[in-house]
């Protein structure tokens, strides 16, 4: 075994799950995110955690308005989820620039992806800090998706995103 660098050891545990976070910027307007740093904590009651930087444009949002939507996108999203993932909504309008289309969610305020594989409507239950992240837990208040376009995304350590199904299928 071979003493690594956090970078390396982090390239070796790729692929990571690719989502988009919906949530309200502090004027109420919708921004998306990119993230990769999720999982389900709980199944009851259903909870799910989020991490996200400090810094980022949708963290101050999220603090302020207690919800969000984790949206995993289907594979026809790669380009308009990487934009989402690589822009800042302090700049702009990135959903508009990427070209997503926003619908209603059933149990929060802020909006659902169109046409993405599965999304989780969420109110912030909890939150911690963890150095320079926060991890906000959700709890799932509701769910939607679209079950004909199984294969969500998956991002590579050299930042390339691919579609995979449920059952690991990427072909």
């Amino acid at each position: 075994m071979k003493v690594l660098k956090d970078s390396e050891a982090v390239a070796l545990s790729a692929p990571f799950p690719y989502a988009l976070v919906t949530s309200l910027d502090m004027k109420g307007r919708p921004n998306a995110m990119g993230i990769a740093w999720v999982t389900r904590t709980s199944f009851d009651p259903f909870l799910i955690m989020i991490s996200i930087d400090k810094r980022r444009y949708s963290h101050e949002g999220i603090l302020k308005n207690k919800e969000f939507v984790l949206n995993y996108p289907s594979e026809d999203q790669a380009d308009a989820a990487w934009i989402c993932g690589t822009k800042s909504g302090r700049d702009g309008d990135k959903i508009k620039l990427a070209g997503l289309t926003l619908v209603d969610s059933k149990s929060v305020k802020v909006p659902t992806i169109d046409g993405v594989t599965v999304a989780f409507e969420c109110k912030v239950a909890d939150q911690f800090e963890t150095g320079d992240h926060t991890v906000f837990v959700g709890r799932v208040v509701g769910m939607s998706g679209n079950p004909d376009k199984g294969r969500h995304l998956y991002v590579t350590a050299d930042h390339k995103l691919f579609g995979m199904s449920g059952d690991g299928n990427s072909a």
